[in-house]
């Protein structure tokens, strides 16, 4: 049998500077079955002759590039989305990190021993914008599943990778994260194929140089400033705005789910929406938990404080 066919999922914008680096990790995968779609959101940097000229290097129909929905980084990831065909697998990749040449080895390997859908992703490390290492990505110690899912992101788009029953669980879901107008494409992703029951695999081995830099769409977030940051959004209203989304998304796809995962996205939605005490009663019952005690007690006090319903809008 020939290797599974994995398409990488390329969304860039303005990533001249560090492209270049990126694309020839690809080149160097350990696993040679894969194309490439890039989808590009109107830059002006040079970014798509690179992707053009990258494109001429490689055999025909290898890379194809497309133009972006130019509604930012993760309705670019959407739209990549639909291009893949049926029985492939999906990786996404962001346009400034550096691939180790095993890294979509070690997720088919894994992929290919699940049944039903799966969704792999795994640790990386942080390194400056020289790519020298800084440390490595967090471990998770807690379980992974649509508890931790509905409350926290850590199945990280740049390491995620997608069996054929994912992508399809994806495909269909893709509208209407579009029009809920989601944030993160990483975290509806692992609310999508957890609420379907799919195997989630987070792999300790870190796969890639995750590169920090001034346009970074995301950055690292062990530090203190950035848990920091994450409490204070928290505390705004910020976070209970973007979890909402998400559960909007979700909301059509809710019918075709297993009883438990309704349960789950009903007792979000209370835990959004009801007063402080109903709030943090809705937390207890859908068994919400973040990856470490400080936070799901975080998660817990913005709920008893109302500061889930809290319009964000309404502290700037």
């Amino acid at each position: 049998m020939s290797p599974p066919h994995v398409v990488i999922l390329l969304a860039t914008y303005q990533g001249a500077p560090h492209l270049p680096v990126q694309l020839e990790s690809l080149v160097g995968q350990t696993h040679r079955n894969w194309s490439l779609i890039a989808s590009d959101d109107g830059s002006t940097d040079g970014t798509v002759q690179i992707l053009d000229d990258f494109g001429q290097r490689m055999p025909t129909g290898r890379v194809t590039r497309l133009r972006g929905p130019s509604l930012g980084a993760t309705q670019n990831f959407l739209s990549l989305l639909k291009h893949v065909p049926d029985g492939a697998m999906a990786a996404f990749c962001d346009q400034d990190d550096m691939w180790f040449p095993d890294k979509l080895s070690r997720a088919v390997a894994t992929l290919l021993s699940c049944t039903g859908p799966a969704h792999y992703a795994a640790r990386t490390i942080i390194a400056d914008q020289d790519l020298k290492p800084l440390a490595p990505s967090r471990h998770f110690p807690r379980p992974l599943g649509l508890r931790n899912a509905m409350v926290q992101a850590i199945m990280a788009g740049n390491t995620s990778v997608f069996n054929p029953a994912a992508v399809t669980l994806l495909k269909q879901a893709v509208p209407h994260a579009r029009d809920a107008g989601i944030v993160s494409h990483d975290w509806w992703c692992y609310q999508v194929t957890a609420a379907f029951g799919a195997r989630l695999v987070h792999d300790p081995q870190p796969v890639l140089f995750y590169r920090q830099h001034s346009r970074s769409e995301v950055g690292r977030n062990d530090t203190l400033p950035a848990r920091m940051a994450r409490l204070r959004k928290l505390l705004a209203g910020e976070f209970g705005w973007w979890m909402r989304a998400n559960l909007h998304s979700l909301a059509p796809l809710v019918p075709l789910m297993p009883a438990d995962s309704r349960h789950v996205i009903e007792q979000a939605g209370i835990m959004l929406d009801a007063p402080g005490p109903r709030a943090f009663q809705a937390m207890r019952r859908g068994g919400f938990y973040r990856q470490t005690r400080a936070a799901t007690a975080a998660l817990a006090i913005s709920a008893l404080s109302g500061a889930l319903r809290r319009d964000p809008s309404a502290t700037r």
